[in-house]
């Protein structure tokens, strides 16, 4: 009767709420964790802006090319899409990739992925790039995320 008594206490015990940041633990972003992966901008690109420079106004010379790298959740159809640009500012190209060494592992399915859109400043000017993140076909739901930075190309 003992042993069967600490077995109840024992899994009474098993079953007990724990902390929610043991059950879990928040994700680190991109940058914190050690196995991260850099977002794949080409190497051409003079100006690399990030999720932190958000509502920041970022200059650029005149015929440069720069990109705006954002993290996002492909695998699942959220992609992020210009949604507003100044006429002085062209989409030259996109690359994409994983966000950490552990994507790179057969059978990895799913996760955070980089989404980098390249722009060209063609004119001089100050315009903000608005962009959002949705799925494509989902035209009727507002977008889960917003991105926007100011340009002054010079």
């Amino acid at each position: 009767m003992r042993i069967f008594s600490l077995l109840i206490i024992a899994g009474l015990a098993a079953c007990a709420p724990q902390a929610q940041e043991e059950r879990n633990p928040p994700a680190a972003p991109p940058a914190a964790r050690t196995d991260a992966l850099p977002a794949p901008t080409p190497s051409d690109v003079a100006v690399r802006i990030a999720a932190a420079n958000a509502g920041a106004t970022v200059a650029v010379a005149v015929g440069q090319r720069f990109a705006v790298e954002l993290v996002g959740v492909p695998t699942a159809g959220y992609l992020w899409e210009v949604a507003d640009r100044p006429d002085f500012i062209i989409v030259r190209g996109e690359a994409g990739g994983p966000t950490s060494r552990a994507q790179l592992q057969p059978g990895f399915a799913g996760g955070n992925h980089w989404e980098v859109t390249i722009f060209e400043a063609t004119g001089p000017g100050v315009g903000t790039i608005r962009m959002v993140q949705r799925r494509p076909w989902e035209t009727d739901i507002a977008p889960v995320a917003e991105f926007a930075v100011t340009i002054e190309a010079r």
